[in-house]
C-alpha cells in the first residue's frame, strides 16, 4: 500500500502555488453583461489587424485561442461575440485579486494580470494547508469578485504553474467540463506527475524545439529526462539542453521575486491602416513619446536607451536603440532620439506597427528650475535658460494638469482629432485597433 503523500512545506520544502484566473478578460466582461454567459465570447482587437487577448471556453471549443489574429477567430467561429479589450478595467480587478493573494501572503510574484506566483511556506501555520490556503483563496475570489480562478502547487515555480493547467476547465466534445480548481504535487511525487505529461509542456520547447525533440523520438517530459544530457546539448545547444534537462527533472530553485524591477516603460501601436512615410511616423511618435515619458517621470527616474519598434505589412519586424550620455525624461528628449533612428529606414513598404520604449533607468539629470534660477536676482529675460531646463519645466506642468483635470484635459498639438485629443492609454493598443463602434460587423476582412 502506497504511504500517504507528505503535505506542501513538509520536511522544510516550499509551499509554492501558482493562481491563474479561468478566462479572465472575458470573465470581467461577463459581469456587467451575464445575458452572454454560456455564449462564445471573444475579447480583444475587433479591427482585421486585432488579436484576441482571451476567449471563453465555449469559443475555444471552435478553436479560437489568445493571440490569434481576430481575423481568424471570426472564421473559426462567425457566430461568436466579438468584445474590445477594456485594459483600465482589467487593471483594476486585478488589484483587487492581488489584494486576495497578499492576504495570504506577502510573497507574491505577478505575471501579468491574471496570475500569479506565492510562497504560502510561511504562511502555513496561520492558515493551515496549502490546500486550505488555496480553498481560501478561490472562495474569496469567487464571492468577492464573481471570478472564477484555478490554483496550482508544488514545491517549485514550474511545478505549481504545470498544476494550475491541470486545475482548469476541459474543452472535450461533450462541451465544457468543470476543472478540479486545485492541484497540488507534494514534494517527492514531482517527477510522478512531471513525466507522463507531453514534452511541449516544458518553458522554451516551441515548435522549432518540438520539431528536434521529435527526431529523438521524444514525446513526453520522460522520454526527455531519459535522454542524456550530453545528447540534448549536441541538438539544442549547451544553455537550452541543459535547462531542458533539469526541468525534466524538476530542478526548479528559482525564488519568488515580489518586487520585480520594471526594466523598461514603452507604447507601440497597431494601425488600421498602414503608415508610409516618416512625418506620419513622427506624428504617431509625438503620442507615444509623450504616453512614454509621461509614465517615466511618475517613477521618478529618466532613461538613457530609446528604442523604437517596427513591424511592416510582410510582418518582418525592426528594433533600433540609442543610448544618450545621461538619462533623460521628457518627450522632447525622446523625439530628438528617436527622429535620426526613424529618418534611417525605408517605409515604402508600409508600416502597420510602430513603439516607442525607454530603458536604462537612472536619476535623471539634475536640473536646475526656473524658480532656482531667479533666485540669485537676475532678471528672467536674463537668466540663461537651456532648452532642457524649458522642457523640463513645460513637462512639470503639463504632469500637474494632468494631475489635477485628468489625462485627457492636455496633449499634444497632432494628436488632436475631430473626436478630440487621440492620447495613448495603458494597454489600449495591446491587442491591435479596434473597430469603429457603427462598424463591428462579422464581415471576414482579410488581414
Amino acid at each position: 500500500m502506497a504511504s500517504p503523500a507528505p503535505p506542501l512545506g513538509a520536511d522544510g520544502t516550499r509551499a509554492i502555488l501558482h493562481v491563474d484566473m479561468d478566462a479572465f478578460y472575458v470573465s470581467v466582461e461577463l459581469r456587467r453583461r451575464p445575458e452572454l454567459v454560456g455564449q462564445p465570447v471573444v475579447v480583444g482587437g475587433t479591427d482585421r489587424r486585432g488579436v484576441v487577448a482571451a476567449a471563453s471556453y465555449e469559443a475555444r471549443r471552435y478553436g479560437v485561442f489568445s493571440a490569434m489574429p481576430s481575423s481568424t477567430a471570426r472564421r473559426k467561429c462567425p457566430h461568436a461575440v466579438f468584445l474590445p479589450g477594456d485594459h483600465a478595467l482589467y487593471a483594476e480587478v486585478s488589484a483587487q485579486v492581488h489584494e486576495i493573494f497578499h492576504a495570504v501572503t506577502p510573497l507574491v510574484e505577478p505575471l501579468a494580470l491574471d496570475e500569479a506566483f506565492l510562497d504560502v511556506t510561511g504562511s502555513l501555520r496561520l492558515f493551515g494547508s496549502a490546500q486550505a490556503i488555496a480553498d481560501q483563496i478561490r472562495t474569496r475570489v469567487a464571492d468577492e469578485l464573481d471570478l472564477v480562478c484555478s490554483v496550482g502547487g508544488g514545491p517549485s515555480k514550474f511545478i505549481a504553474k504545470l498544476a494550475s493547467k491541470r486545475a482548469k476547465p476541459r474543452i472535450t466534445d461533450r462541451g465544457v467540463e468543470p476543472g478540479a480548481g486545485v492541484v497540488l504535487v507534494s514534494p517527492g511525487r514531482e517527477l510522478q506527475f512531471l513525466h507522463p505529461l507531453p514534452v511541449q509542456s516544458l518553458w522554451g520547447v516551441g515548435p522549432a524545439t518540438l520539431e528536434r525533440l521529435r527526431r529523438f523520438g521524444i514525446s513526453t517530459i520522460g522520454d526527455l529526462a531519459r535522454l542524456d544530457v550530453d545528447v540534448l546539448v549536441t541538438a539544442l545547444g549547451q544553455a537550452q539542453g541543459r535547462h531542458l534537462h533539469e526541468l525534466a527533472w524538476a530542478l526548479d530553485d528559482r525564488p519568488i521575486e515580489p518586487d520585480r524591477e520594471v526594466k523598461s516603460i514603452g507604447h507601440e501601436e497597431t494601425f488600421a491602416h498602414d503608415r508610409h512615410t516618416h512625418d506620419e511616423l513622427m506624428r504617431e511618435a509625438v503620442r507615444l513619446a509623450d504616453a512614454v515619458s509621461s509614465r517615466l517621470r511618475a517613477t521618478g527616474h529618466g532613461a538613457r536607451t530609446i528604442s523604437i519598434k517596427l513591424r511592416f505589412t510582410d510582418f518582418v519586424t525592426i528594433s533600433r536603440s540609442h543610448s544618450l550620455p545621461s538619462p533623460v525624461t521628457t518627450a522632447k528628449a525622446i523625439l530628438d532620439a528617436v527622429e535620426p533612428m526613424l529618418r534611417r529606414i525605408e517605409l515604402t513598404r508600409g508600416v502597420r506597427l510602430f513603439g516607442v520604449s525607454v530603458s536604462g533607468f537612472g536619476p535623471p539629470a539634475e536640473q536646475l528650475s526656473l524658480d532656482q534660477l531667479f533666485d540669485s536676482g537676475a532678471r528672467p529675460e536674463d537668466a540663461p535658460v537651456s532648452s532642457a531646463q524649458e522642457w523640463e519645466a513645460a513637462s512639470e506642468t503639463i504632469d500637474a494638469i494632468r494631475g489635477r483635470f485628468g489625462t485627457r484635459s492636455i496633449g499634444p498639438a497632432s494628436a488632436l482629432s475631430g473626436s478630440g485629443l487621440r492620447l495613448v492609454r495603458p494597454g489600449a493598443q495591446q491587442w491591435g485597433p479596434d473597430r469603429p463602434a457603427r462598424d463591428q460587423s462579422d464581415d471576414p476582412d482579410p488581414v
